[in-house]
């Protein structure tokens, strides 16, 4: 069991697992969005996704023995959509 479980962790598949979740968790907000008008903004859950999904791929690649810049380019994909996040966020109305 021990070697399945490492096994599941440094082939990345359990990056993979994260993201499938994460994708099926931005269908049913979307759906709860349209359906019941409530919920997060798509927006923002566009941003928020993204940043979390490029952290994911960072760790995936990581796992996986990638090349440094690999992981980098995550990185920095998470920055930039986190920087967005924030953005969209601070507003003079928002105190």
């Amino acid at each position: 069991m021990t070697s399945t479980l490492a096994d599941f962790f440094s082939s990345g598949r359990i990056a993979d697992l994260v993201l499938a979740f994460m994708a099926i968790e931005v269908i049913v907000l979307v759906a709860l969005r349209l359906v019941a008008r409530r919920g997060v903004p798509l927006g923002d859950l566009v941003w928020i996704t993204a940043s979390g999904a490029c952290l994911i791929l960072a760790l995936r690649a990581a796992l996986t023995g990638a090349a440094w810049w690999w992981i980098g380019l995550a990185l920095s994909g998470s920055l930039a959509a986190h920087l967005m996040d924030l953005r969209r966020r601070w507003s003079p109305s928002a105190t």
